[in-house]
């Protein structure tokens, strides 16, 4: 064992290597315990013997991660231990909400303190990294990874980030227990075009700088320990070889000192994206462009030796990949203990009980409310019958979406069961109805339709299976199942309450008459572990529902995409000027919009104040909004802070978020919400990309979503000594 490595170490253990050894260093290559990319090695292990792997991806456990370190560290020459790396997106045993979701809590602590725990999980299980948070802003639905994103808002995205890697990295007082976080997919992997997964991405520099950098920025900020490119290109060149956006930019401009680490595949995919020739160019590529490791491509054991003999990389090049490889190593405390954290019985409900309380409170806390006509919801445990239809009614292991990796099925809670535990005095009888599939079952319709007539009340459980979302799982139309639009239709023309429960994994475009038709609309998406309980404690009113979009779900697929944030037009819609922007076929708002989430307490606002109403370049404002329980009983308001700049060098988006804040009040209380606004925070890229302050005046909103009817305005003033506006117009 090398001990505590000096960075003189570091560089003596280097000398030591021969190229087979240092490339081995370079290389992670998967193993078999879940699949998330073509095949590799039946084995990596074989090949730690040879030297010719540094880490491994796709296993945990006690025997596999201790023979592994065992062969790495007894069968090698130079016994440089491994690190093992898994997709841990929302969980690792115990599965939180898919981040879609959970971002709709618009709670920084609860996005801590989740990463804590899976953490705590994934490294008694022998687990040093993950490839999280994934901080793609997405506004396309079609798209299936969408999931694994917080939503379609920069600002949200960013300080999703930055809570996530203070959860995986630092939150645990104990060494032992801190998981390095690799932020991915750098960057604008959720802009592909048209939804299609891997497809072309083409964003302009003013749109890569103010809505999908940012987050990146802010994790990188954070102290994150890995940044991963994504499989894609941008404006024709691909991120894997974008040396401008991995090494001018993140590595010199924002001072990143951490791993670049390869998509799975994706520096031999440089071929395909036809930059590269062959695999000692795509090789080349990569490393000059900033990229340490090479996941599962092979592209660096086999094509950077003829790459070193082209003269396209250099040994040195080399070197400085290797040392920060070793360097994370050393940090993460592998040298001196190779087992660290690992521990002979890995995280099981019983050893980590608080876990499971904690995923059915996260769960509550993402679940949004969209409709409650005549306040049906919370039901009455008096109810003497219910009904729980669907294919998602009783279907435990699809709560946990995709990327639920080391999560047990058979722990998870389902619709079902959960509403049988919360209505224990009522009957609830079960039918499926439908598949998530076209094909129609008259049958199964007519089962589930004689349930719901003997029924007081319908819950509809509506979804998509696990595998119809994440990666390579775009959809042109995401939408009900022709067989599950069926079944809802057979239901509604009874004329029963109807609360539609709708466990998806994006926003879905649904049919008028099926919104028209249901009583209550929740938006569950795919709640993880604990999902069934949390929809069963918001359905009891054992829970006050609190999340809020932090997605626009569209009202046709036509309108994709849409978002709150969309910049001014010369001629904005006009009901009454037919030569404005619209659709003559449909609105152009959402069905709902970022923001958008009921509660069973109605929330009143005060107006706002500012304690500054002018400010210069290095000011601040300290603006407060009284928010008042007005009925219902206690509950959890979220307040969100826009800001539009009304006049500037660039066209602004009509609304821009600043921040967010909480506030749980009893009923018939008051609370004053505070905001801490900077002129920093009012800047915007210039044409050179730069930050730039305007002088004059500035709006601002405050109110519980992005709807114009849901926010109170004031203004101040920008003052400042720097160069104005008007300058730059002649």
């Amino acid at each position: 064992m090398h001990g505590s490595l000096s960075a003189g170490r570091i560089e003596r253990l280097i000398a030591e290597m021969d190229l087979t050894e240092k490339l081995g260093q370079m290389t992670m290559l998967a193993a078999s315990l879940v699949v998330t990319g073509p095949p590799g090695p039946d084995n990596p292990v074989t090949l730690v013997r040879t030297g010719k792997v540094g880490g491994i991806l796709n296993t945990w456990g006690y025997d596999e991660i201790r023979e592994a370190q065992r062969v790495a560290l007894e069968e090698t020459r130079l016994k440089i231990p491994l690190y093992f790396a898994v997709d841990i997106l929302h969980g690792h045993r115990t599965i939180h909400p898919i981040p879609l979701a959970e971002a709709c809590a618009f709670d920084r602590e609860l996005w801590r303190r989740t990463a804590r725990e899976s953490a705590e999980e994934a490294t008694r299980d022998g687990i040093q990294m993950t490839f999280a948070p994934m901080l793609d802003v997405c506004r396309d639905p079609r798209w299936g990874r969408i999931a694994e994103c917080a939503g379609e808002d920069g600002y949200v995205h960013a300080e999703y980030a930055r809570e996530k890697v203070v959860g995986f990295q630092s939150a645990n007082p104990d060494p032992n227990r801190r998981l390095l976080g690799v932020a991915k997919h750098f960057v604008a992997y959720g802009a592909v075009k048209a939804g299609r997964d891997y497809a072309e991405v083409d964003v302009s520099p003013r749109a890569l700088h103010e809505v999908y950098l940012p987050a990146f920025k802010a994790a990188v900020d954070a102290g994150v320990a890995g940044i991963m490119p994504s499989f894609t290109d941008i404006a024709g060149v691909a991120m894997t070889a974008n040396k401008e956006l991995l090494h001018d930019l993140l590595r010199v401009k924002w001072g990143f000192n951490g791993l670049v680490i390869s998509d799975y595949n994706a520096i031999a995919e440089l071929m395909n994206h036809g930059v590269a020739a062959d695999l000692a160019e795509a090789a080349a590529l990569a490393l000059n462009a900033g990229v340490d490791i090479d996941m599962m491509a092979g592209a660096y054991e086999n094509g950077l030796p003829i790459a070193l003999e082209r003269g396209l990389v250099t040994m040195a090049q080399i070197d400085e990949a290797v040392t920060r490889i070793l360097r994370m190593k050393h940090d993460v405390g592998l040298f001196d203990n190779p087992l660290r954290g690992l521990e002979k019985v890995g995280p099981t409900p019983d050893n980590m009980p608080g876990h499971r309380a904690s995923a059915r409170d996260a769960a509550r806390r993402s679940l949004v409310l969209a409709k409650n006509e005549g306040n049906i919801l919370p039901l009455q445990r008096t109810t003497r019958r219910m009904a729980a239809i669907g294919p998602l009614a009783d279907a435990q292991s699809e709560m946990m979406g995709p990327w639920c990796m080391a999560g047990d099925e058979r722990e998870a809670i389902g619709i079902l069961q959960g509403l049988r535990e919360s209505f224990a005095g009522s009957e609830v009888i079960h039918s499926i109805g439908a598949h998530c599939t076209d094909e129609v079952e008259p049958e199964l319709i007519a089962e589930a339709v004689e349930a719901a007539r003997a029924s007081d009340v319908v819950v509809l459980c509506l979804g998509e299976l696990r595998q119809h979302c994440g990666e390579a799982a775009s959809r042109t139309t995401p939408r009900p199942s022709r067989a599950q639009m069926q079944l809802s239709r057979a239901i509604m023309a009874l004329g029963k309450p109807v609360v539609l429960v709708l466990a998806t994994s994006r926003p879905w475009i649904l049919p008028d008459w099926m919104v028209d038709g249901a009583s209550a609309v929740m938006l569950a998406m795919f709640g993880g572990t604990e999902g069934g309980h949390a929809i069963a404690d918001v359905m009891a009113g054992d829970y006050n529902p609190s999340g809020r979009l932090c997605i626009s779900w569209p009202t046709r697929v036509g309108q994709i995409p849409v978002h709150y944030n969309m910049r001014t037009t010369g001629r904005p819609f006009d009901p009454d000027n037919g030569f404005s922007t619209r659709f003559l076929d449909s609105t152009i708002a959402p069905r709902w919009g970022f923001g958008d989430g009921l509660s069973y307490s109605t929330f009143q606002l005060g107006e706002p104040q500012a304690d500054n109403k002018i400010i210069d370049q290095h000011g601040v404002t300290e603006i407060a909004i009284d928010v008042t329980n007005a009925a219902g009983p206690e509950g959890e308001a979220t307040l969100f802070l826009f800001v539009n700049d009304p006049v500037a060098l660039v066209t602004r988006p009509v609304l821009e978020l600043k921040d967010f804040a909480k506030a749980v009040l009893r009923p018939g209380e008051t609370k004053r919400v505070g905001f801490t606004l900077s002129a920093a925070q009012l800047t915007y890229p210039d044409f050179a990309m730069e930050p730039r302050l305007d002088d004059g005046r500035i709006d601002i909103y405050i109110g519980v979503s992005a709807r114009p009817e849901d926010l109170k305005r004031l203004s101040i003033e920008v003052r400042q000594t720097a160069k104005a506006r008007h300058t730059e117009l002649v």
